[in-house]
């Protein structure tokens, strides 16, 4: 790649697993984004207004109060890796000023080897965590690698806070596909992102507001959809418990398949 930041216009999956189903595909933007770096198109800027942007505020660390980097430089180094070769951030942009990621990546490469993903996860009663995803002494992590890591926080009101998320993660210079399922027993969600990686440019900004209008507003528009859609369909209400103490969760155990 020769220009930065990349834009993946690509698509999300959400399956519902057990007596309930329910099932959906949207498309999606994304950025991937070098947190250290400023550069871009004229309609994308860091830490101020733009159509697309992407604010350190809105990363690592407090909700709504995040430092960036810094703060994941600080997750690696308290899990034993000093800082590595190169981090980077997948993330779904501002457009307009609105702002709402269900999930977020911080990728750690290095050289060209993905050894260690952070999920920041955020749910829509204001909650956050993250779950630190590696393999034994941060080595190399492959598409086949499965990362399992305890569910913490109450994503869903319509899934309980149990059970276990099993990552996969597929990073290469061209493309990104990243499967989260969620297995409580019978029931549980598997959840994808996929999409090609081109360099951002305004074109393919304003490419993304025409497909897509109004960017992450949509998203937090669909999730609501998607839940009516489930309580109509006689999914079981659960209110929000109290969020985690811990800011981050390290993975439980990894096995390859």
């Amino acid at each position: 790649m020769t220009a930065w930041p990349d834009h993946i216009a690509g698509s999300t999956t959400h399956a519902r697993m057990g007596e309930i189903s329910n099932a959906f595909r949207y498309g999606v933007d994304f950025v991937l984004i070098d947190p250290e770096e400023r550069a871009g198109p004229a309609l994308f800027s860091r830490n101020r207004f733009n159509l697309f942007a992407v604010h350190d505020r809105h990363h690592g660390g407090e909700r709504g109060n995040g430092v960036g980097l810094s703060w994941a430089l600080e997750q690696l180094r308290a899990a034993g890796l000093d800082r590595p070769a190169k981090i980077t951030l997948l993330t779904q942009p501002t457009c307009l000023g609105y702002q709402f990621n269900p999930v977020s990546f911080w990728l750690v490469h290095e050289g060209d080897d993905l050894v260690c993903v952070i999920a920041e996860t955020n749910n829509t009663f204001g909650d956050r965590h993250s779950y630190l995803c590696h393999l034994p002494g941060f080595a190399p992590i492959s598409p086949k690698d499965t990362i399992t890591a305890v569910k913490l926080m109450h994503v869903s009101p319509f899934q309980d806070v149990s059970g276990t998320y099993r990552f996969n993660f597929l990073v290469d210079q061209d493309r990104i596909s990243i499967r989260i399922e969620h297995k409580n027993g019978d029931q549980g969600v598997i959840a994808t992102l996929s999409g090609r990686r081109a360099p951002m440019t305004n074109t393919s900004v304003l490419r993304a507001l025409i497909r897509r209008p109004l960017g992450t507003l949509r998203t937090i528009s669909l999730i609501y959809w998607q839940a009516l859609k489930l309580k109509l369909k006689g999914a079981v209400y659960r209110p929000r418990p109290s969020p985690p103490n811990e800011e981050t969760s390290a993975c439980s155990m990894s096995a390859n398949v």
